[in-house]
């Protein structure tokens, strides 16, 4: 990497860390409202605390409302105050559909996110650029190295890390970091250098969280992932919770509820992603989120 090398990159990283560490409000003293701008720790990267996601059983729900639809919930999440959407190569068109439904809405008004797969054989520049062409967007605010479960991911995914920081350089990229799957690869995010987002798994019951098996059926250990979602918080690292509904296992308003309180008040996340299938759920999530913040 001519304009920007890795080491340089990590002692960088470090002590914007350190900086950002020291900055922090304690756990709970956010307050405001679902569609606030906040910043995504040392990434610099602004973005709205409720996100629009596509990935609903791997997009499946989303793709299903055919795209007149979905244009039409992304619009209406957009009106609503939710500026931040986000997507992944694994969630089949969804690059493509959301690119169509944002499409004529200023570029600088809405934050985008990706997520690739750290395939060996891939070109990251290649494969960055054929989503950004995919989404029709000269850039992406946030890319993660999606679907890290490994313990060895740190340097499984050097090749990764490095283009990814290359296209920074080119400025497609603005700010970057990784989605985990499992405790051995969570374990692995606080004191790591390269990360500045983190991508983590978040409520209260444990469903559908980290645990020892990245794919385990039953529950994850809530207060691990806690305890390593505030250690990356001191670290400098801004935090977006998923699975805040258990993959849709949360059934009831009040359990929603609760997860939205307990990522925001408890673990202290500064963003969560949710679905949505219809504009009642958009509604719903911004009260839940407003409700955890009042």
């Amino acid at each position: 990497m001519a304009q920007c090398s890795r080491r340089n990159f990590l002692k960088a990283g470090l002590a914007a860390g350190v900086l950002a560490g020291t900055g922090r409000l304690p756990l709970g003293a956010a307050r405001g409202s679902a569609t606030d701008w906040v910043t995504l720790g040392k990434s610099g990267v602004k973005v709205t605390r409720l996100a629009f996601g596509t990935g609903t059983f791997s997009g499946r729900v989303q793709r299903d409302l055919g795209q007149d639809q979905f244009t039409t919930l992304v619009r209406y999440a957009y009106d609503r105050g939710i500026r931040f959407f986000e997507t992944s190569e694994t969630y089949g068109d969804m690059h493509r559909m959301l690119g169509v439904a944002l499409k004529g809405i200023p570029r600088d008004t809405y934050r985008l996110m990706s997520k690739v797969t750290t395939r060996e054989g891939v070109n990251p520049q290649e494969k960055i650029d054929e989503l950004r062409k995919l989404a029709n967007t000269d850039y992406f605010d946030v890319m993660l190295m999606h679907w890290q479960h490994a313990a060895t991911w740190p340097a499984d995914t050097v090749r990764w890390q490095d283009g990814i920081l290359e296209a920074k350089a080119k400025k497609v990229v603005v700010g970057h970091g990784a989605s985990v799957h499992g405790l051995p690869a969570l374990r692995r995010f606080p004191g790591n250098k390269w990360l500045e987002i983190a991508m983590i798994r978040m409520n209260h019951n444990g469903a559908k969280m980290d645990a020892e098996d990245y794919n385990t059926n039953g529950s994850g250990n809530v207060s691990e992932v806690v305890t390593h979602v505030k250690q990356v918080h001191t670290e400098g690292m801004g935090v977006i919770s998923m699975k805040l509904v258990g993959e849709g296992t949360l059934t009831t308003r009040e359990d929603r509820q609760a997860a939205m309180k307990f990522a925001f008040n408890n673990a202290g996340v500064d963003s969560v992603t949710l679905g949505y299938k219809n504009t009642a759920e958009i509604d719903e999530a911004i009260e839940n989120l407003n409700l955890a913040l009042a």
